[in-house]
């Protein structure tokens, strides 16, 4: 693997460590707006979100959203859309964020009841798409691929 990490490094790939949870899920800590944070990185995600209690923490400003969320067992939630929002993941930065909001307690319940710590939020297809992500299982590590 250290020829897969010595490559990317090359093609201008960040590194960043992941950890496995007791849930099997993968985290990883990212900021946004310049306030740090604990997320789950969702690959089946298809947006970046954020828990509804978390907007003044992460100096959200957010509007109401058309667009119902489903996932982890739930359906038909109400959200709310945040623009123009600054995402950091390690040294991988993307200005001009959209976040979604929506109540996470649901995940963060099922995470507790499994001795695992609850998140902040998650970070979706849409983060991983944007930075052309390479997911290396083995080494736990997610690559975001630098901007120009």
């Amino acid at each position: 693997m250290a020829a897969l990490k010595k490559y990317l490094k090359k093609k201008k790939y960040i590194p960043i460590p992941l950890t496995l949870t007791a849930t099997h899920h993968l985290e990883l800590d990212a900021s946004i707006n310049g306030v740090n944070g604990r997320f789950i990185l969702d690959t089946g995600a298809s947006n970046s979100c954020v828990g509804l209690d978390k907007i003044e923490n992460f100096h959200l400003i957010s509007k109401e959203s058309e667009v119902k969320a489903a996932g982890a067992g739930a359906t038909n939630m109400e959200t709310q859309l945040s623009t123009k929002n600054v995402l950091k993941i390690g040294n991988w930065k993307q200005k001009k964020s959209k976040i979604i909001l929506f109540d996470l307690s649901h995940i963060n319940e099922a995470l507790i009841t499994h001795e695992a710590l609850p998140v902040d939020g998650i970070i979706g297809a849409d983060v991983l798409q944007k930075g052309r992500a390479i997911i290396d299982y083995k080494t736990a590590t997610l690559y975001l691929k630098k901007k120009k």
